[in-house]
C-alpha cells in the first residue's frame, strides 16, 4: 500500500508550497495542507483498527505489517539499503499522534507568529514529514535520515522564532541531540558488523530477527558477544536517553522549551520526545530484550529503573521550584517520562504496553498544558507565577481547560494520563523477574511523583488563576479569540476520550508488544 507514501508526499510538497506562499497566507495555507496527513492518519487509524487487529510487532514479523511498502533503493558495501515503511500497533499511535499535533499547533500559532510565517509554517511542516518517516521507517539508514532531519527544523524554529536566548537554547539542542546519535549510530553498526553474512540488508525487523534468535553474533575487535552486546546497548541507551531525555542527560529541555515558541514547545514535548522512548523499545527492548531484561548484566534493569525512578522524582521537585510556566510544564516532561522508562525496563505486557500508553497520554496532555500556557501568555504577556493572578474570571474557557489538563498530568481518572501511569505501576510492582525485589520499593518511590505532580500544579493554579485579579503587565485581557481556545478543546477531547476507553490505542499496542515479551494472545 502507498498510504504512508503519501503521507509523506503531501507533507513534504506541502512544506515546500508553502515556503513560496506569502506570509498573509501561510498560515490558512499550511493548516489545510496538515489536514490532508491528519485526515490520512485518522482513516488509516480506523483502518487499522478494523481490519489489522491482528497484526503483531512489526521488527518481529516483516510480513505482516500494516501497510508496507518496500522498494530497493542503494546497494552499499553488500547491504540492500530500502524504501521500507509499515505501521504495528506501536506506531500507529504514535504518527496519529503526529498528525493531530501538528494540525492544532499550527492553528495555535496564528495569534503568536507575526514574521516570517511562510517560513515558520514550512519548517513545521517540514518536520511534521520527518516525525512521520521515524515512526513509519522500517530500513535503518531511512529511518534514521529522518531521524536528524527532524533537527533541522527544529533547530531553526527555536532559533529564529523563539525568546531571548533562543541562539544558546537552539545551538545546545543541536549538540546535545547531534552527539548522542553519533554514539547511538556507533552502538548500532557494532551489531550489524558483528552479524557478518547473516544479513545482507539494514532492514531493522531483519536485524530485529537475527539478534533475537542468538548464535548470529561473532566477536569483533577482540571484544566478546556479551560484552559487545552490553557496549551496543548502552551506546544506544546513551544515545536515545538523549533525546527522551532523562536525568542527567536532560539540560538541554528546559532552555529549549522557554525559548521556543509555544507551537514548538507542543511538537517537541507531544511528539519528539516520545521519538527517544519509542527507538530505547524499537532497538534497545526489542533487539537486545537479553541485555535488558540483565541476561547478560543482571544490574542493568535494576540500573534503568533507578536511572527512570530518579527522572520521577528529580524532575517533579525541579519543577516545584519553578516560577516561571513553561519551565513548569518542561521539568513536568522530565517525570513524565521517567515513568516510561519504568515500564519498559519491567518488561511485562502491562509494563511496555503501559509505557507505550504512556508514551500518547502525555503527548496529548503535555501538548494541551504547553498550548493552554500560551494562549496565556499571548493575552498576559508573562508567564512568571508571581505577575498574575485572577485569571478565572477574565479568561472563564482557557482556564476552564487548563485546570482540566493540570488534572489530568495528576492523573485523574477517566482521563488519558491515569490509564498510562496504573498500566505502568500494575507493570512494574510485579516486574520481579527483571527488577527483582526491588521492584515494588521502586515502583512506590515513583508513584510518590503523583504527590509532588499535584503540589506544585495545585500552587501554579492557585496563584496564577484564583483570587482576586492582578496583573503586572499593561496589557488588557479581553479573553482569548476562538482559533485560540478551539485547539485545546480537541486535546482534551481526545484526552478524556482515551481516558474512557483506553482499548482504542492500548489494544493495539498489546498486540505488538506481546511478540516482543513472548507473550501469546491478550492480557
Amino acid at each position: 500500500m502507498v498510504a504512508i507514501a503519501a503521507l509523506l508526499a503531501v507533507t513534504l510538497l506541502g512544506a515546500l508550497g508553502t515556503f513560496l506562499v506569502d506570509d498573509r497566507h501561510a498560515a490558512k495555507f499550511a493548516t489545510a495542507v496538515s489536514a490532508v496527513p491528519l485526515l490520512g492518519s485518522v482513516l488509516m487509524y480506523y483502518v487499522y483498527l478494523t481490519e489489522y487487529g491482528g497484526v503483531g510487532n512489526a521488527l518481529l514479523a516483516p510480513g505482516d505489517i500494516a501497510f508496507r511498502q518496500a522498494v530497493d533503493w542503494i546497494e552499499l558495501s553488500g547491504f540492500t539499503l530500502q524504501y521500507s515503511v509499515g505501521l504495528d500497533g506501536v506506531s500507529m499511535p504514535l504518527l496519529t499522534l503526529t498528525a493531530v499535533l501538528t494540525t492544532l499547533a499550527l492553528v495555535s500559532s496564528w495569534t503568536p507568529i507575526d514574521e516570517r510565517q511562510s517560513q515558520f509554517y514550512g519548517l513545521m511542516l517540514l518536520m511534521e514529514a520527518s516525525l512521520i518517516g521515524v515512526f513509519a521507517a522500517l530500513d535503518f539508514f531511512l529511518w534514521f535520515v529522518f531521524w536528524e532531519g527532524v533537527l533541522i527544523p527544529m533547530y531553526l524554529l527555536i532559533g529564529v522564532w523563539g525568546g531571548p536566548r533562543r541562539k544558546y537554547a537552539a545551538i545546545k539542542f543541536f549538540v546535545y541531540t547531534n552527539a548522542a546519535s553519533l554514539v547511538m549510530f556507533v552502538g548500532f553498526f557494532a551489531l550489524v558488523f558483528s552479524l557478518g553474512d547473516s544479513i545482507s540488508t539494514l532492514g531493522l525487523p531483519e536485524i530485529a530477527q537475527a539478534l533475537r534468535a542468538g548464535g548470529a553474533l561473532s566477536p569483533l575487535a577482540g571484544i566478546s558477544v556479551d560484552q559487545l552486546k552490553l557496549l551496543a546497548f548502552v551506546a544506544m541507551f546513551f544515545g536515545f536517553a538523549v533525546k527522551v531525555p532523562v536525568f542527567p542527560l536532560h539540560t538541554w529541555l528546559p532552555d529549549a522549551h522557554v525559548e521556543a515558541p509555544t507551537p514548538v514547545s507542543v511538537m517537541l514535548a507531544g511528539v519528539l520526545l516520545k521519538m527517544g522512548t519509542y527507538a530505547l523499545l524499537r532497538f534497545n527492548f526489542t533487539m537486545l530484550s537479553d541485555v535488558a531484561t540483565g541476561a547478560v548484566l543482571a544490574i542493568m534493569p535494576v540500573a534503568i529503573a533507578a536511572i527512570g525512578v530518579f527522572s520521577v522524582i528529580y524532575g517533579a521537585m525541579l519543577a516545584l521550584a519553578q516560577r516561571d510556566l513553561k519551565r513548569i510544564v518542561a521539568y513536568s516532561s522530565i517525570s513524565s517520562m521517567g515513568y516510561v522508562i519504568l515500564g519498559l525496563v519491567a518488561f511485562t505486557p502491562y509494563g511496555v504496553g503501559g509505557a507505550t500508553f504512556q508514551m500518547i497520554a502525555h503527548g496529548l496532555i503535555s501538548g494541551l498544558m504547553f498550548m493552554a500556557v500560551g494562549v496565556i501568555y499571548n493575552e498576559t504577556h508573562t508567564r512568571m507565577v508571581g505577575d498574575m493572578s485572577g485569571l478565572a474570571d477574565r479568561m472563564p474557557w482557557t482556564v476552564g481547560i487548563f485546570v482540566s489538563a493540570a488534572f489530568g498530568y495528576m492523573g485523574l481518572p477517566l482521563m488519558a494520563g491515569f490509564a498510562g501511569e496504573l498500566f505502568i505501576f500494575l507493570g512494574s510492582f510485579g516486574a520481579t523477574e527483571t527488577i527483582g525485589a526491588l521492584a515494588p520499593l521502586l515502583t512506590s518511590v515513583a508513584m510518590f511523583g503523583i504527590v509532588i505532580v499535584a503540589g506544585y500544579l495545585l500552587w501554579a493554579m492557585q496563584k496564577t488563576l484564583f483570587g482576586s485579579y492582578e496583573l503586572e503587565t499593561d496589557y488588557e485581557i479581553n479573553g482569548a479569540p476562538f482559533h485560540d481556545v478551539a485547539p485545546l478543546a480537541v486535546l482534551l477531547l481526545l484526552v478524556i476520550v482515551l481516558g474512557v476507553n483506553p482499548d482504542l490505542s492500548f489494544r493495539m499496542i498489546q498486540q505488538a508488544v506481546n511478540p516482543i515479551l513472548d507473550v501469546g494472545g491478550g492480557i
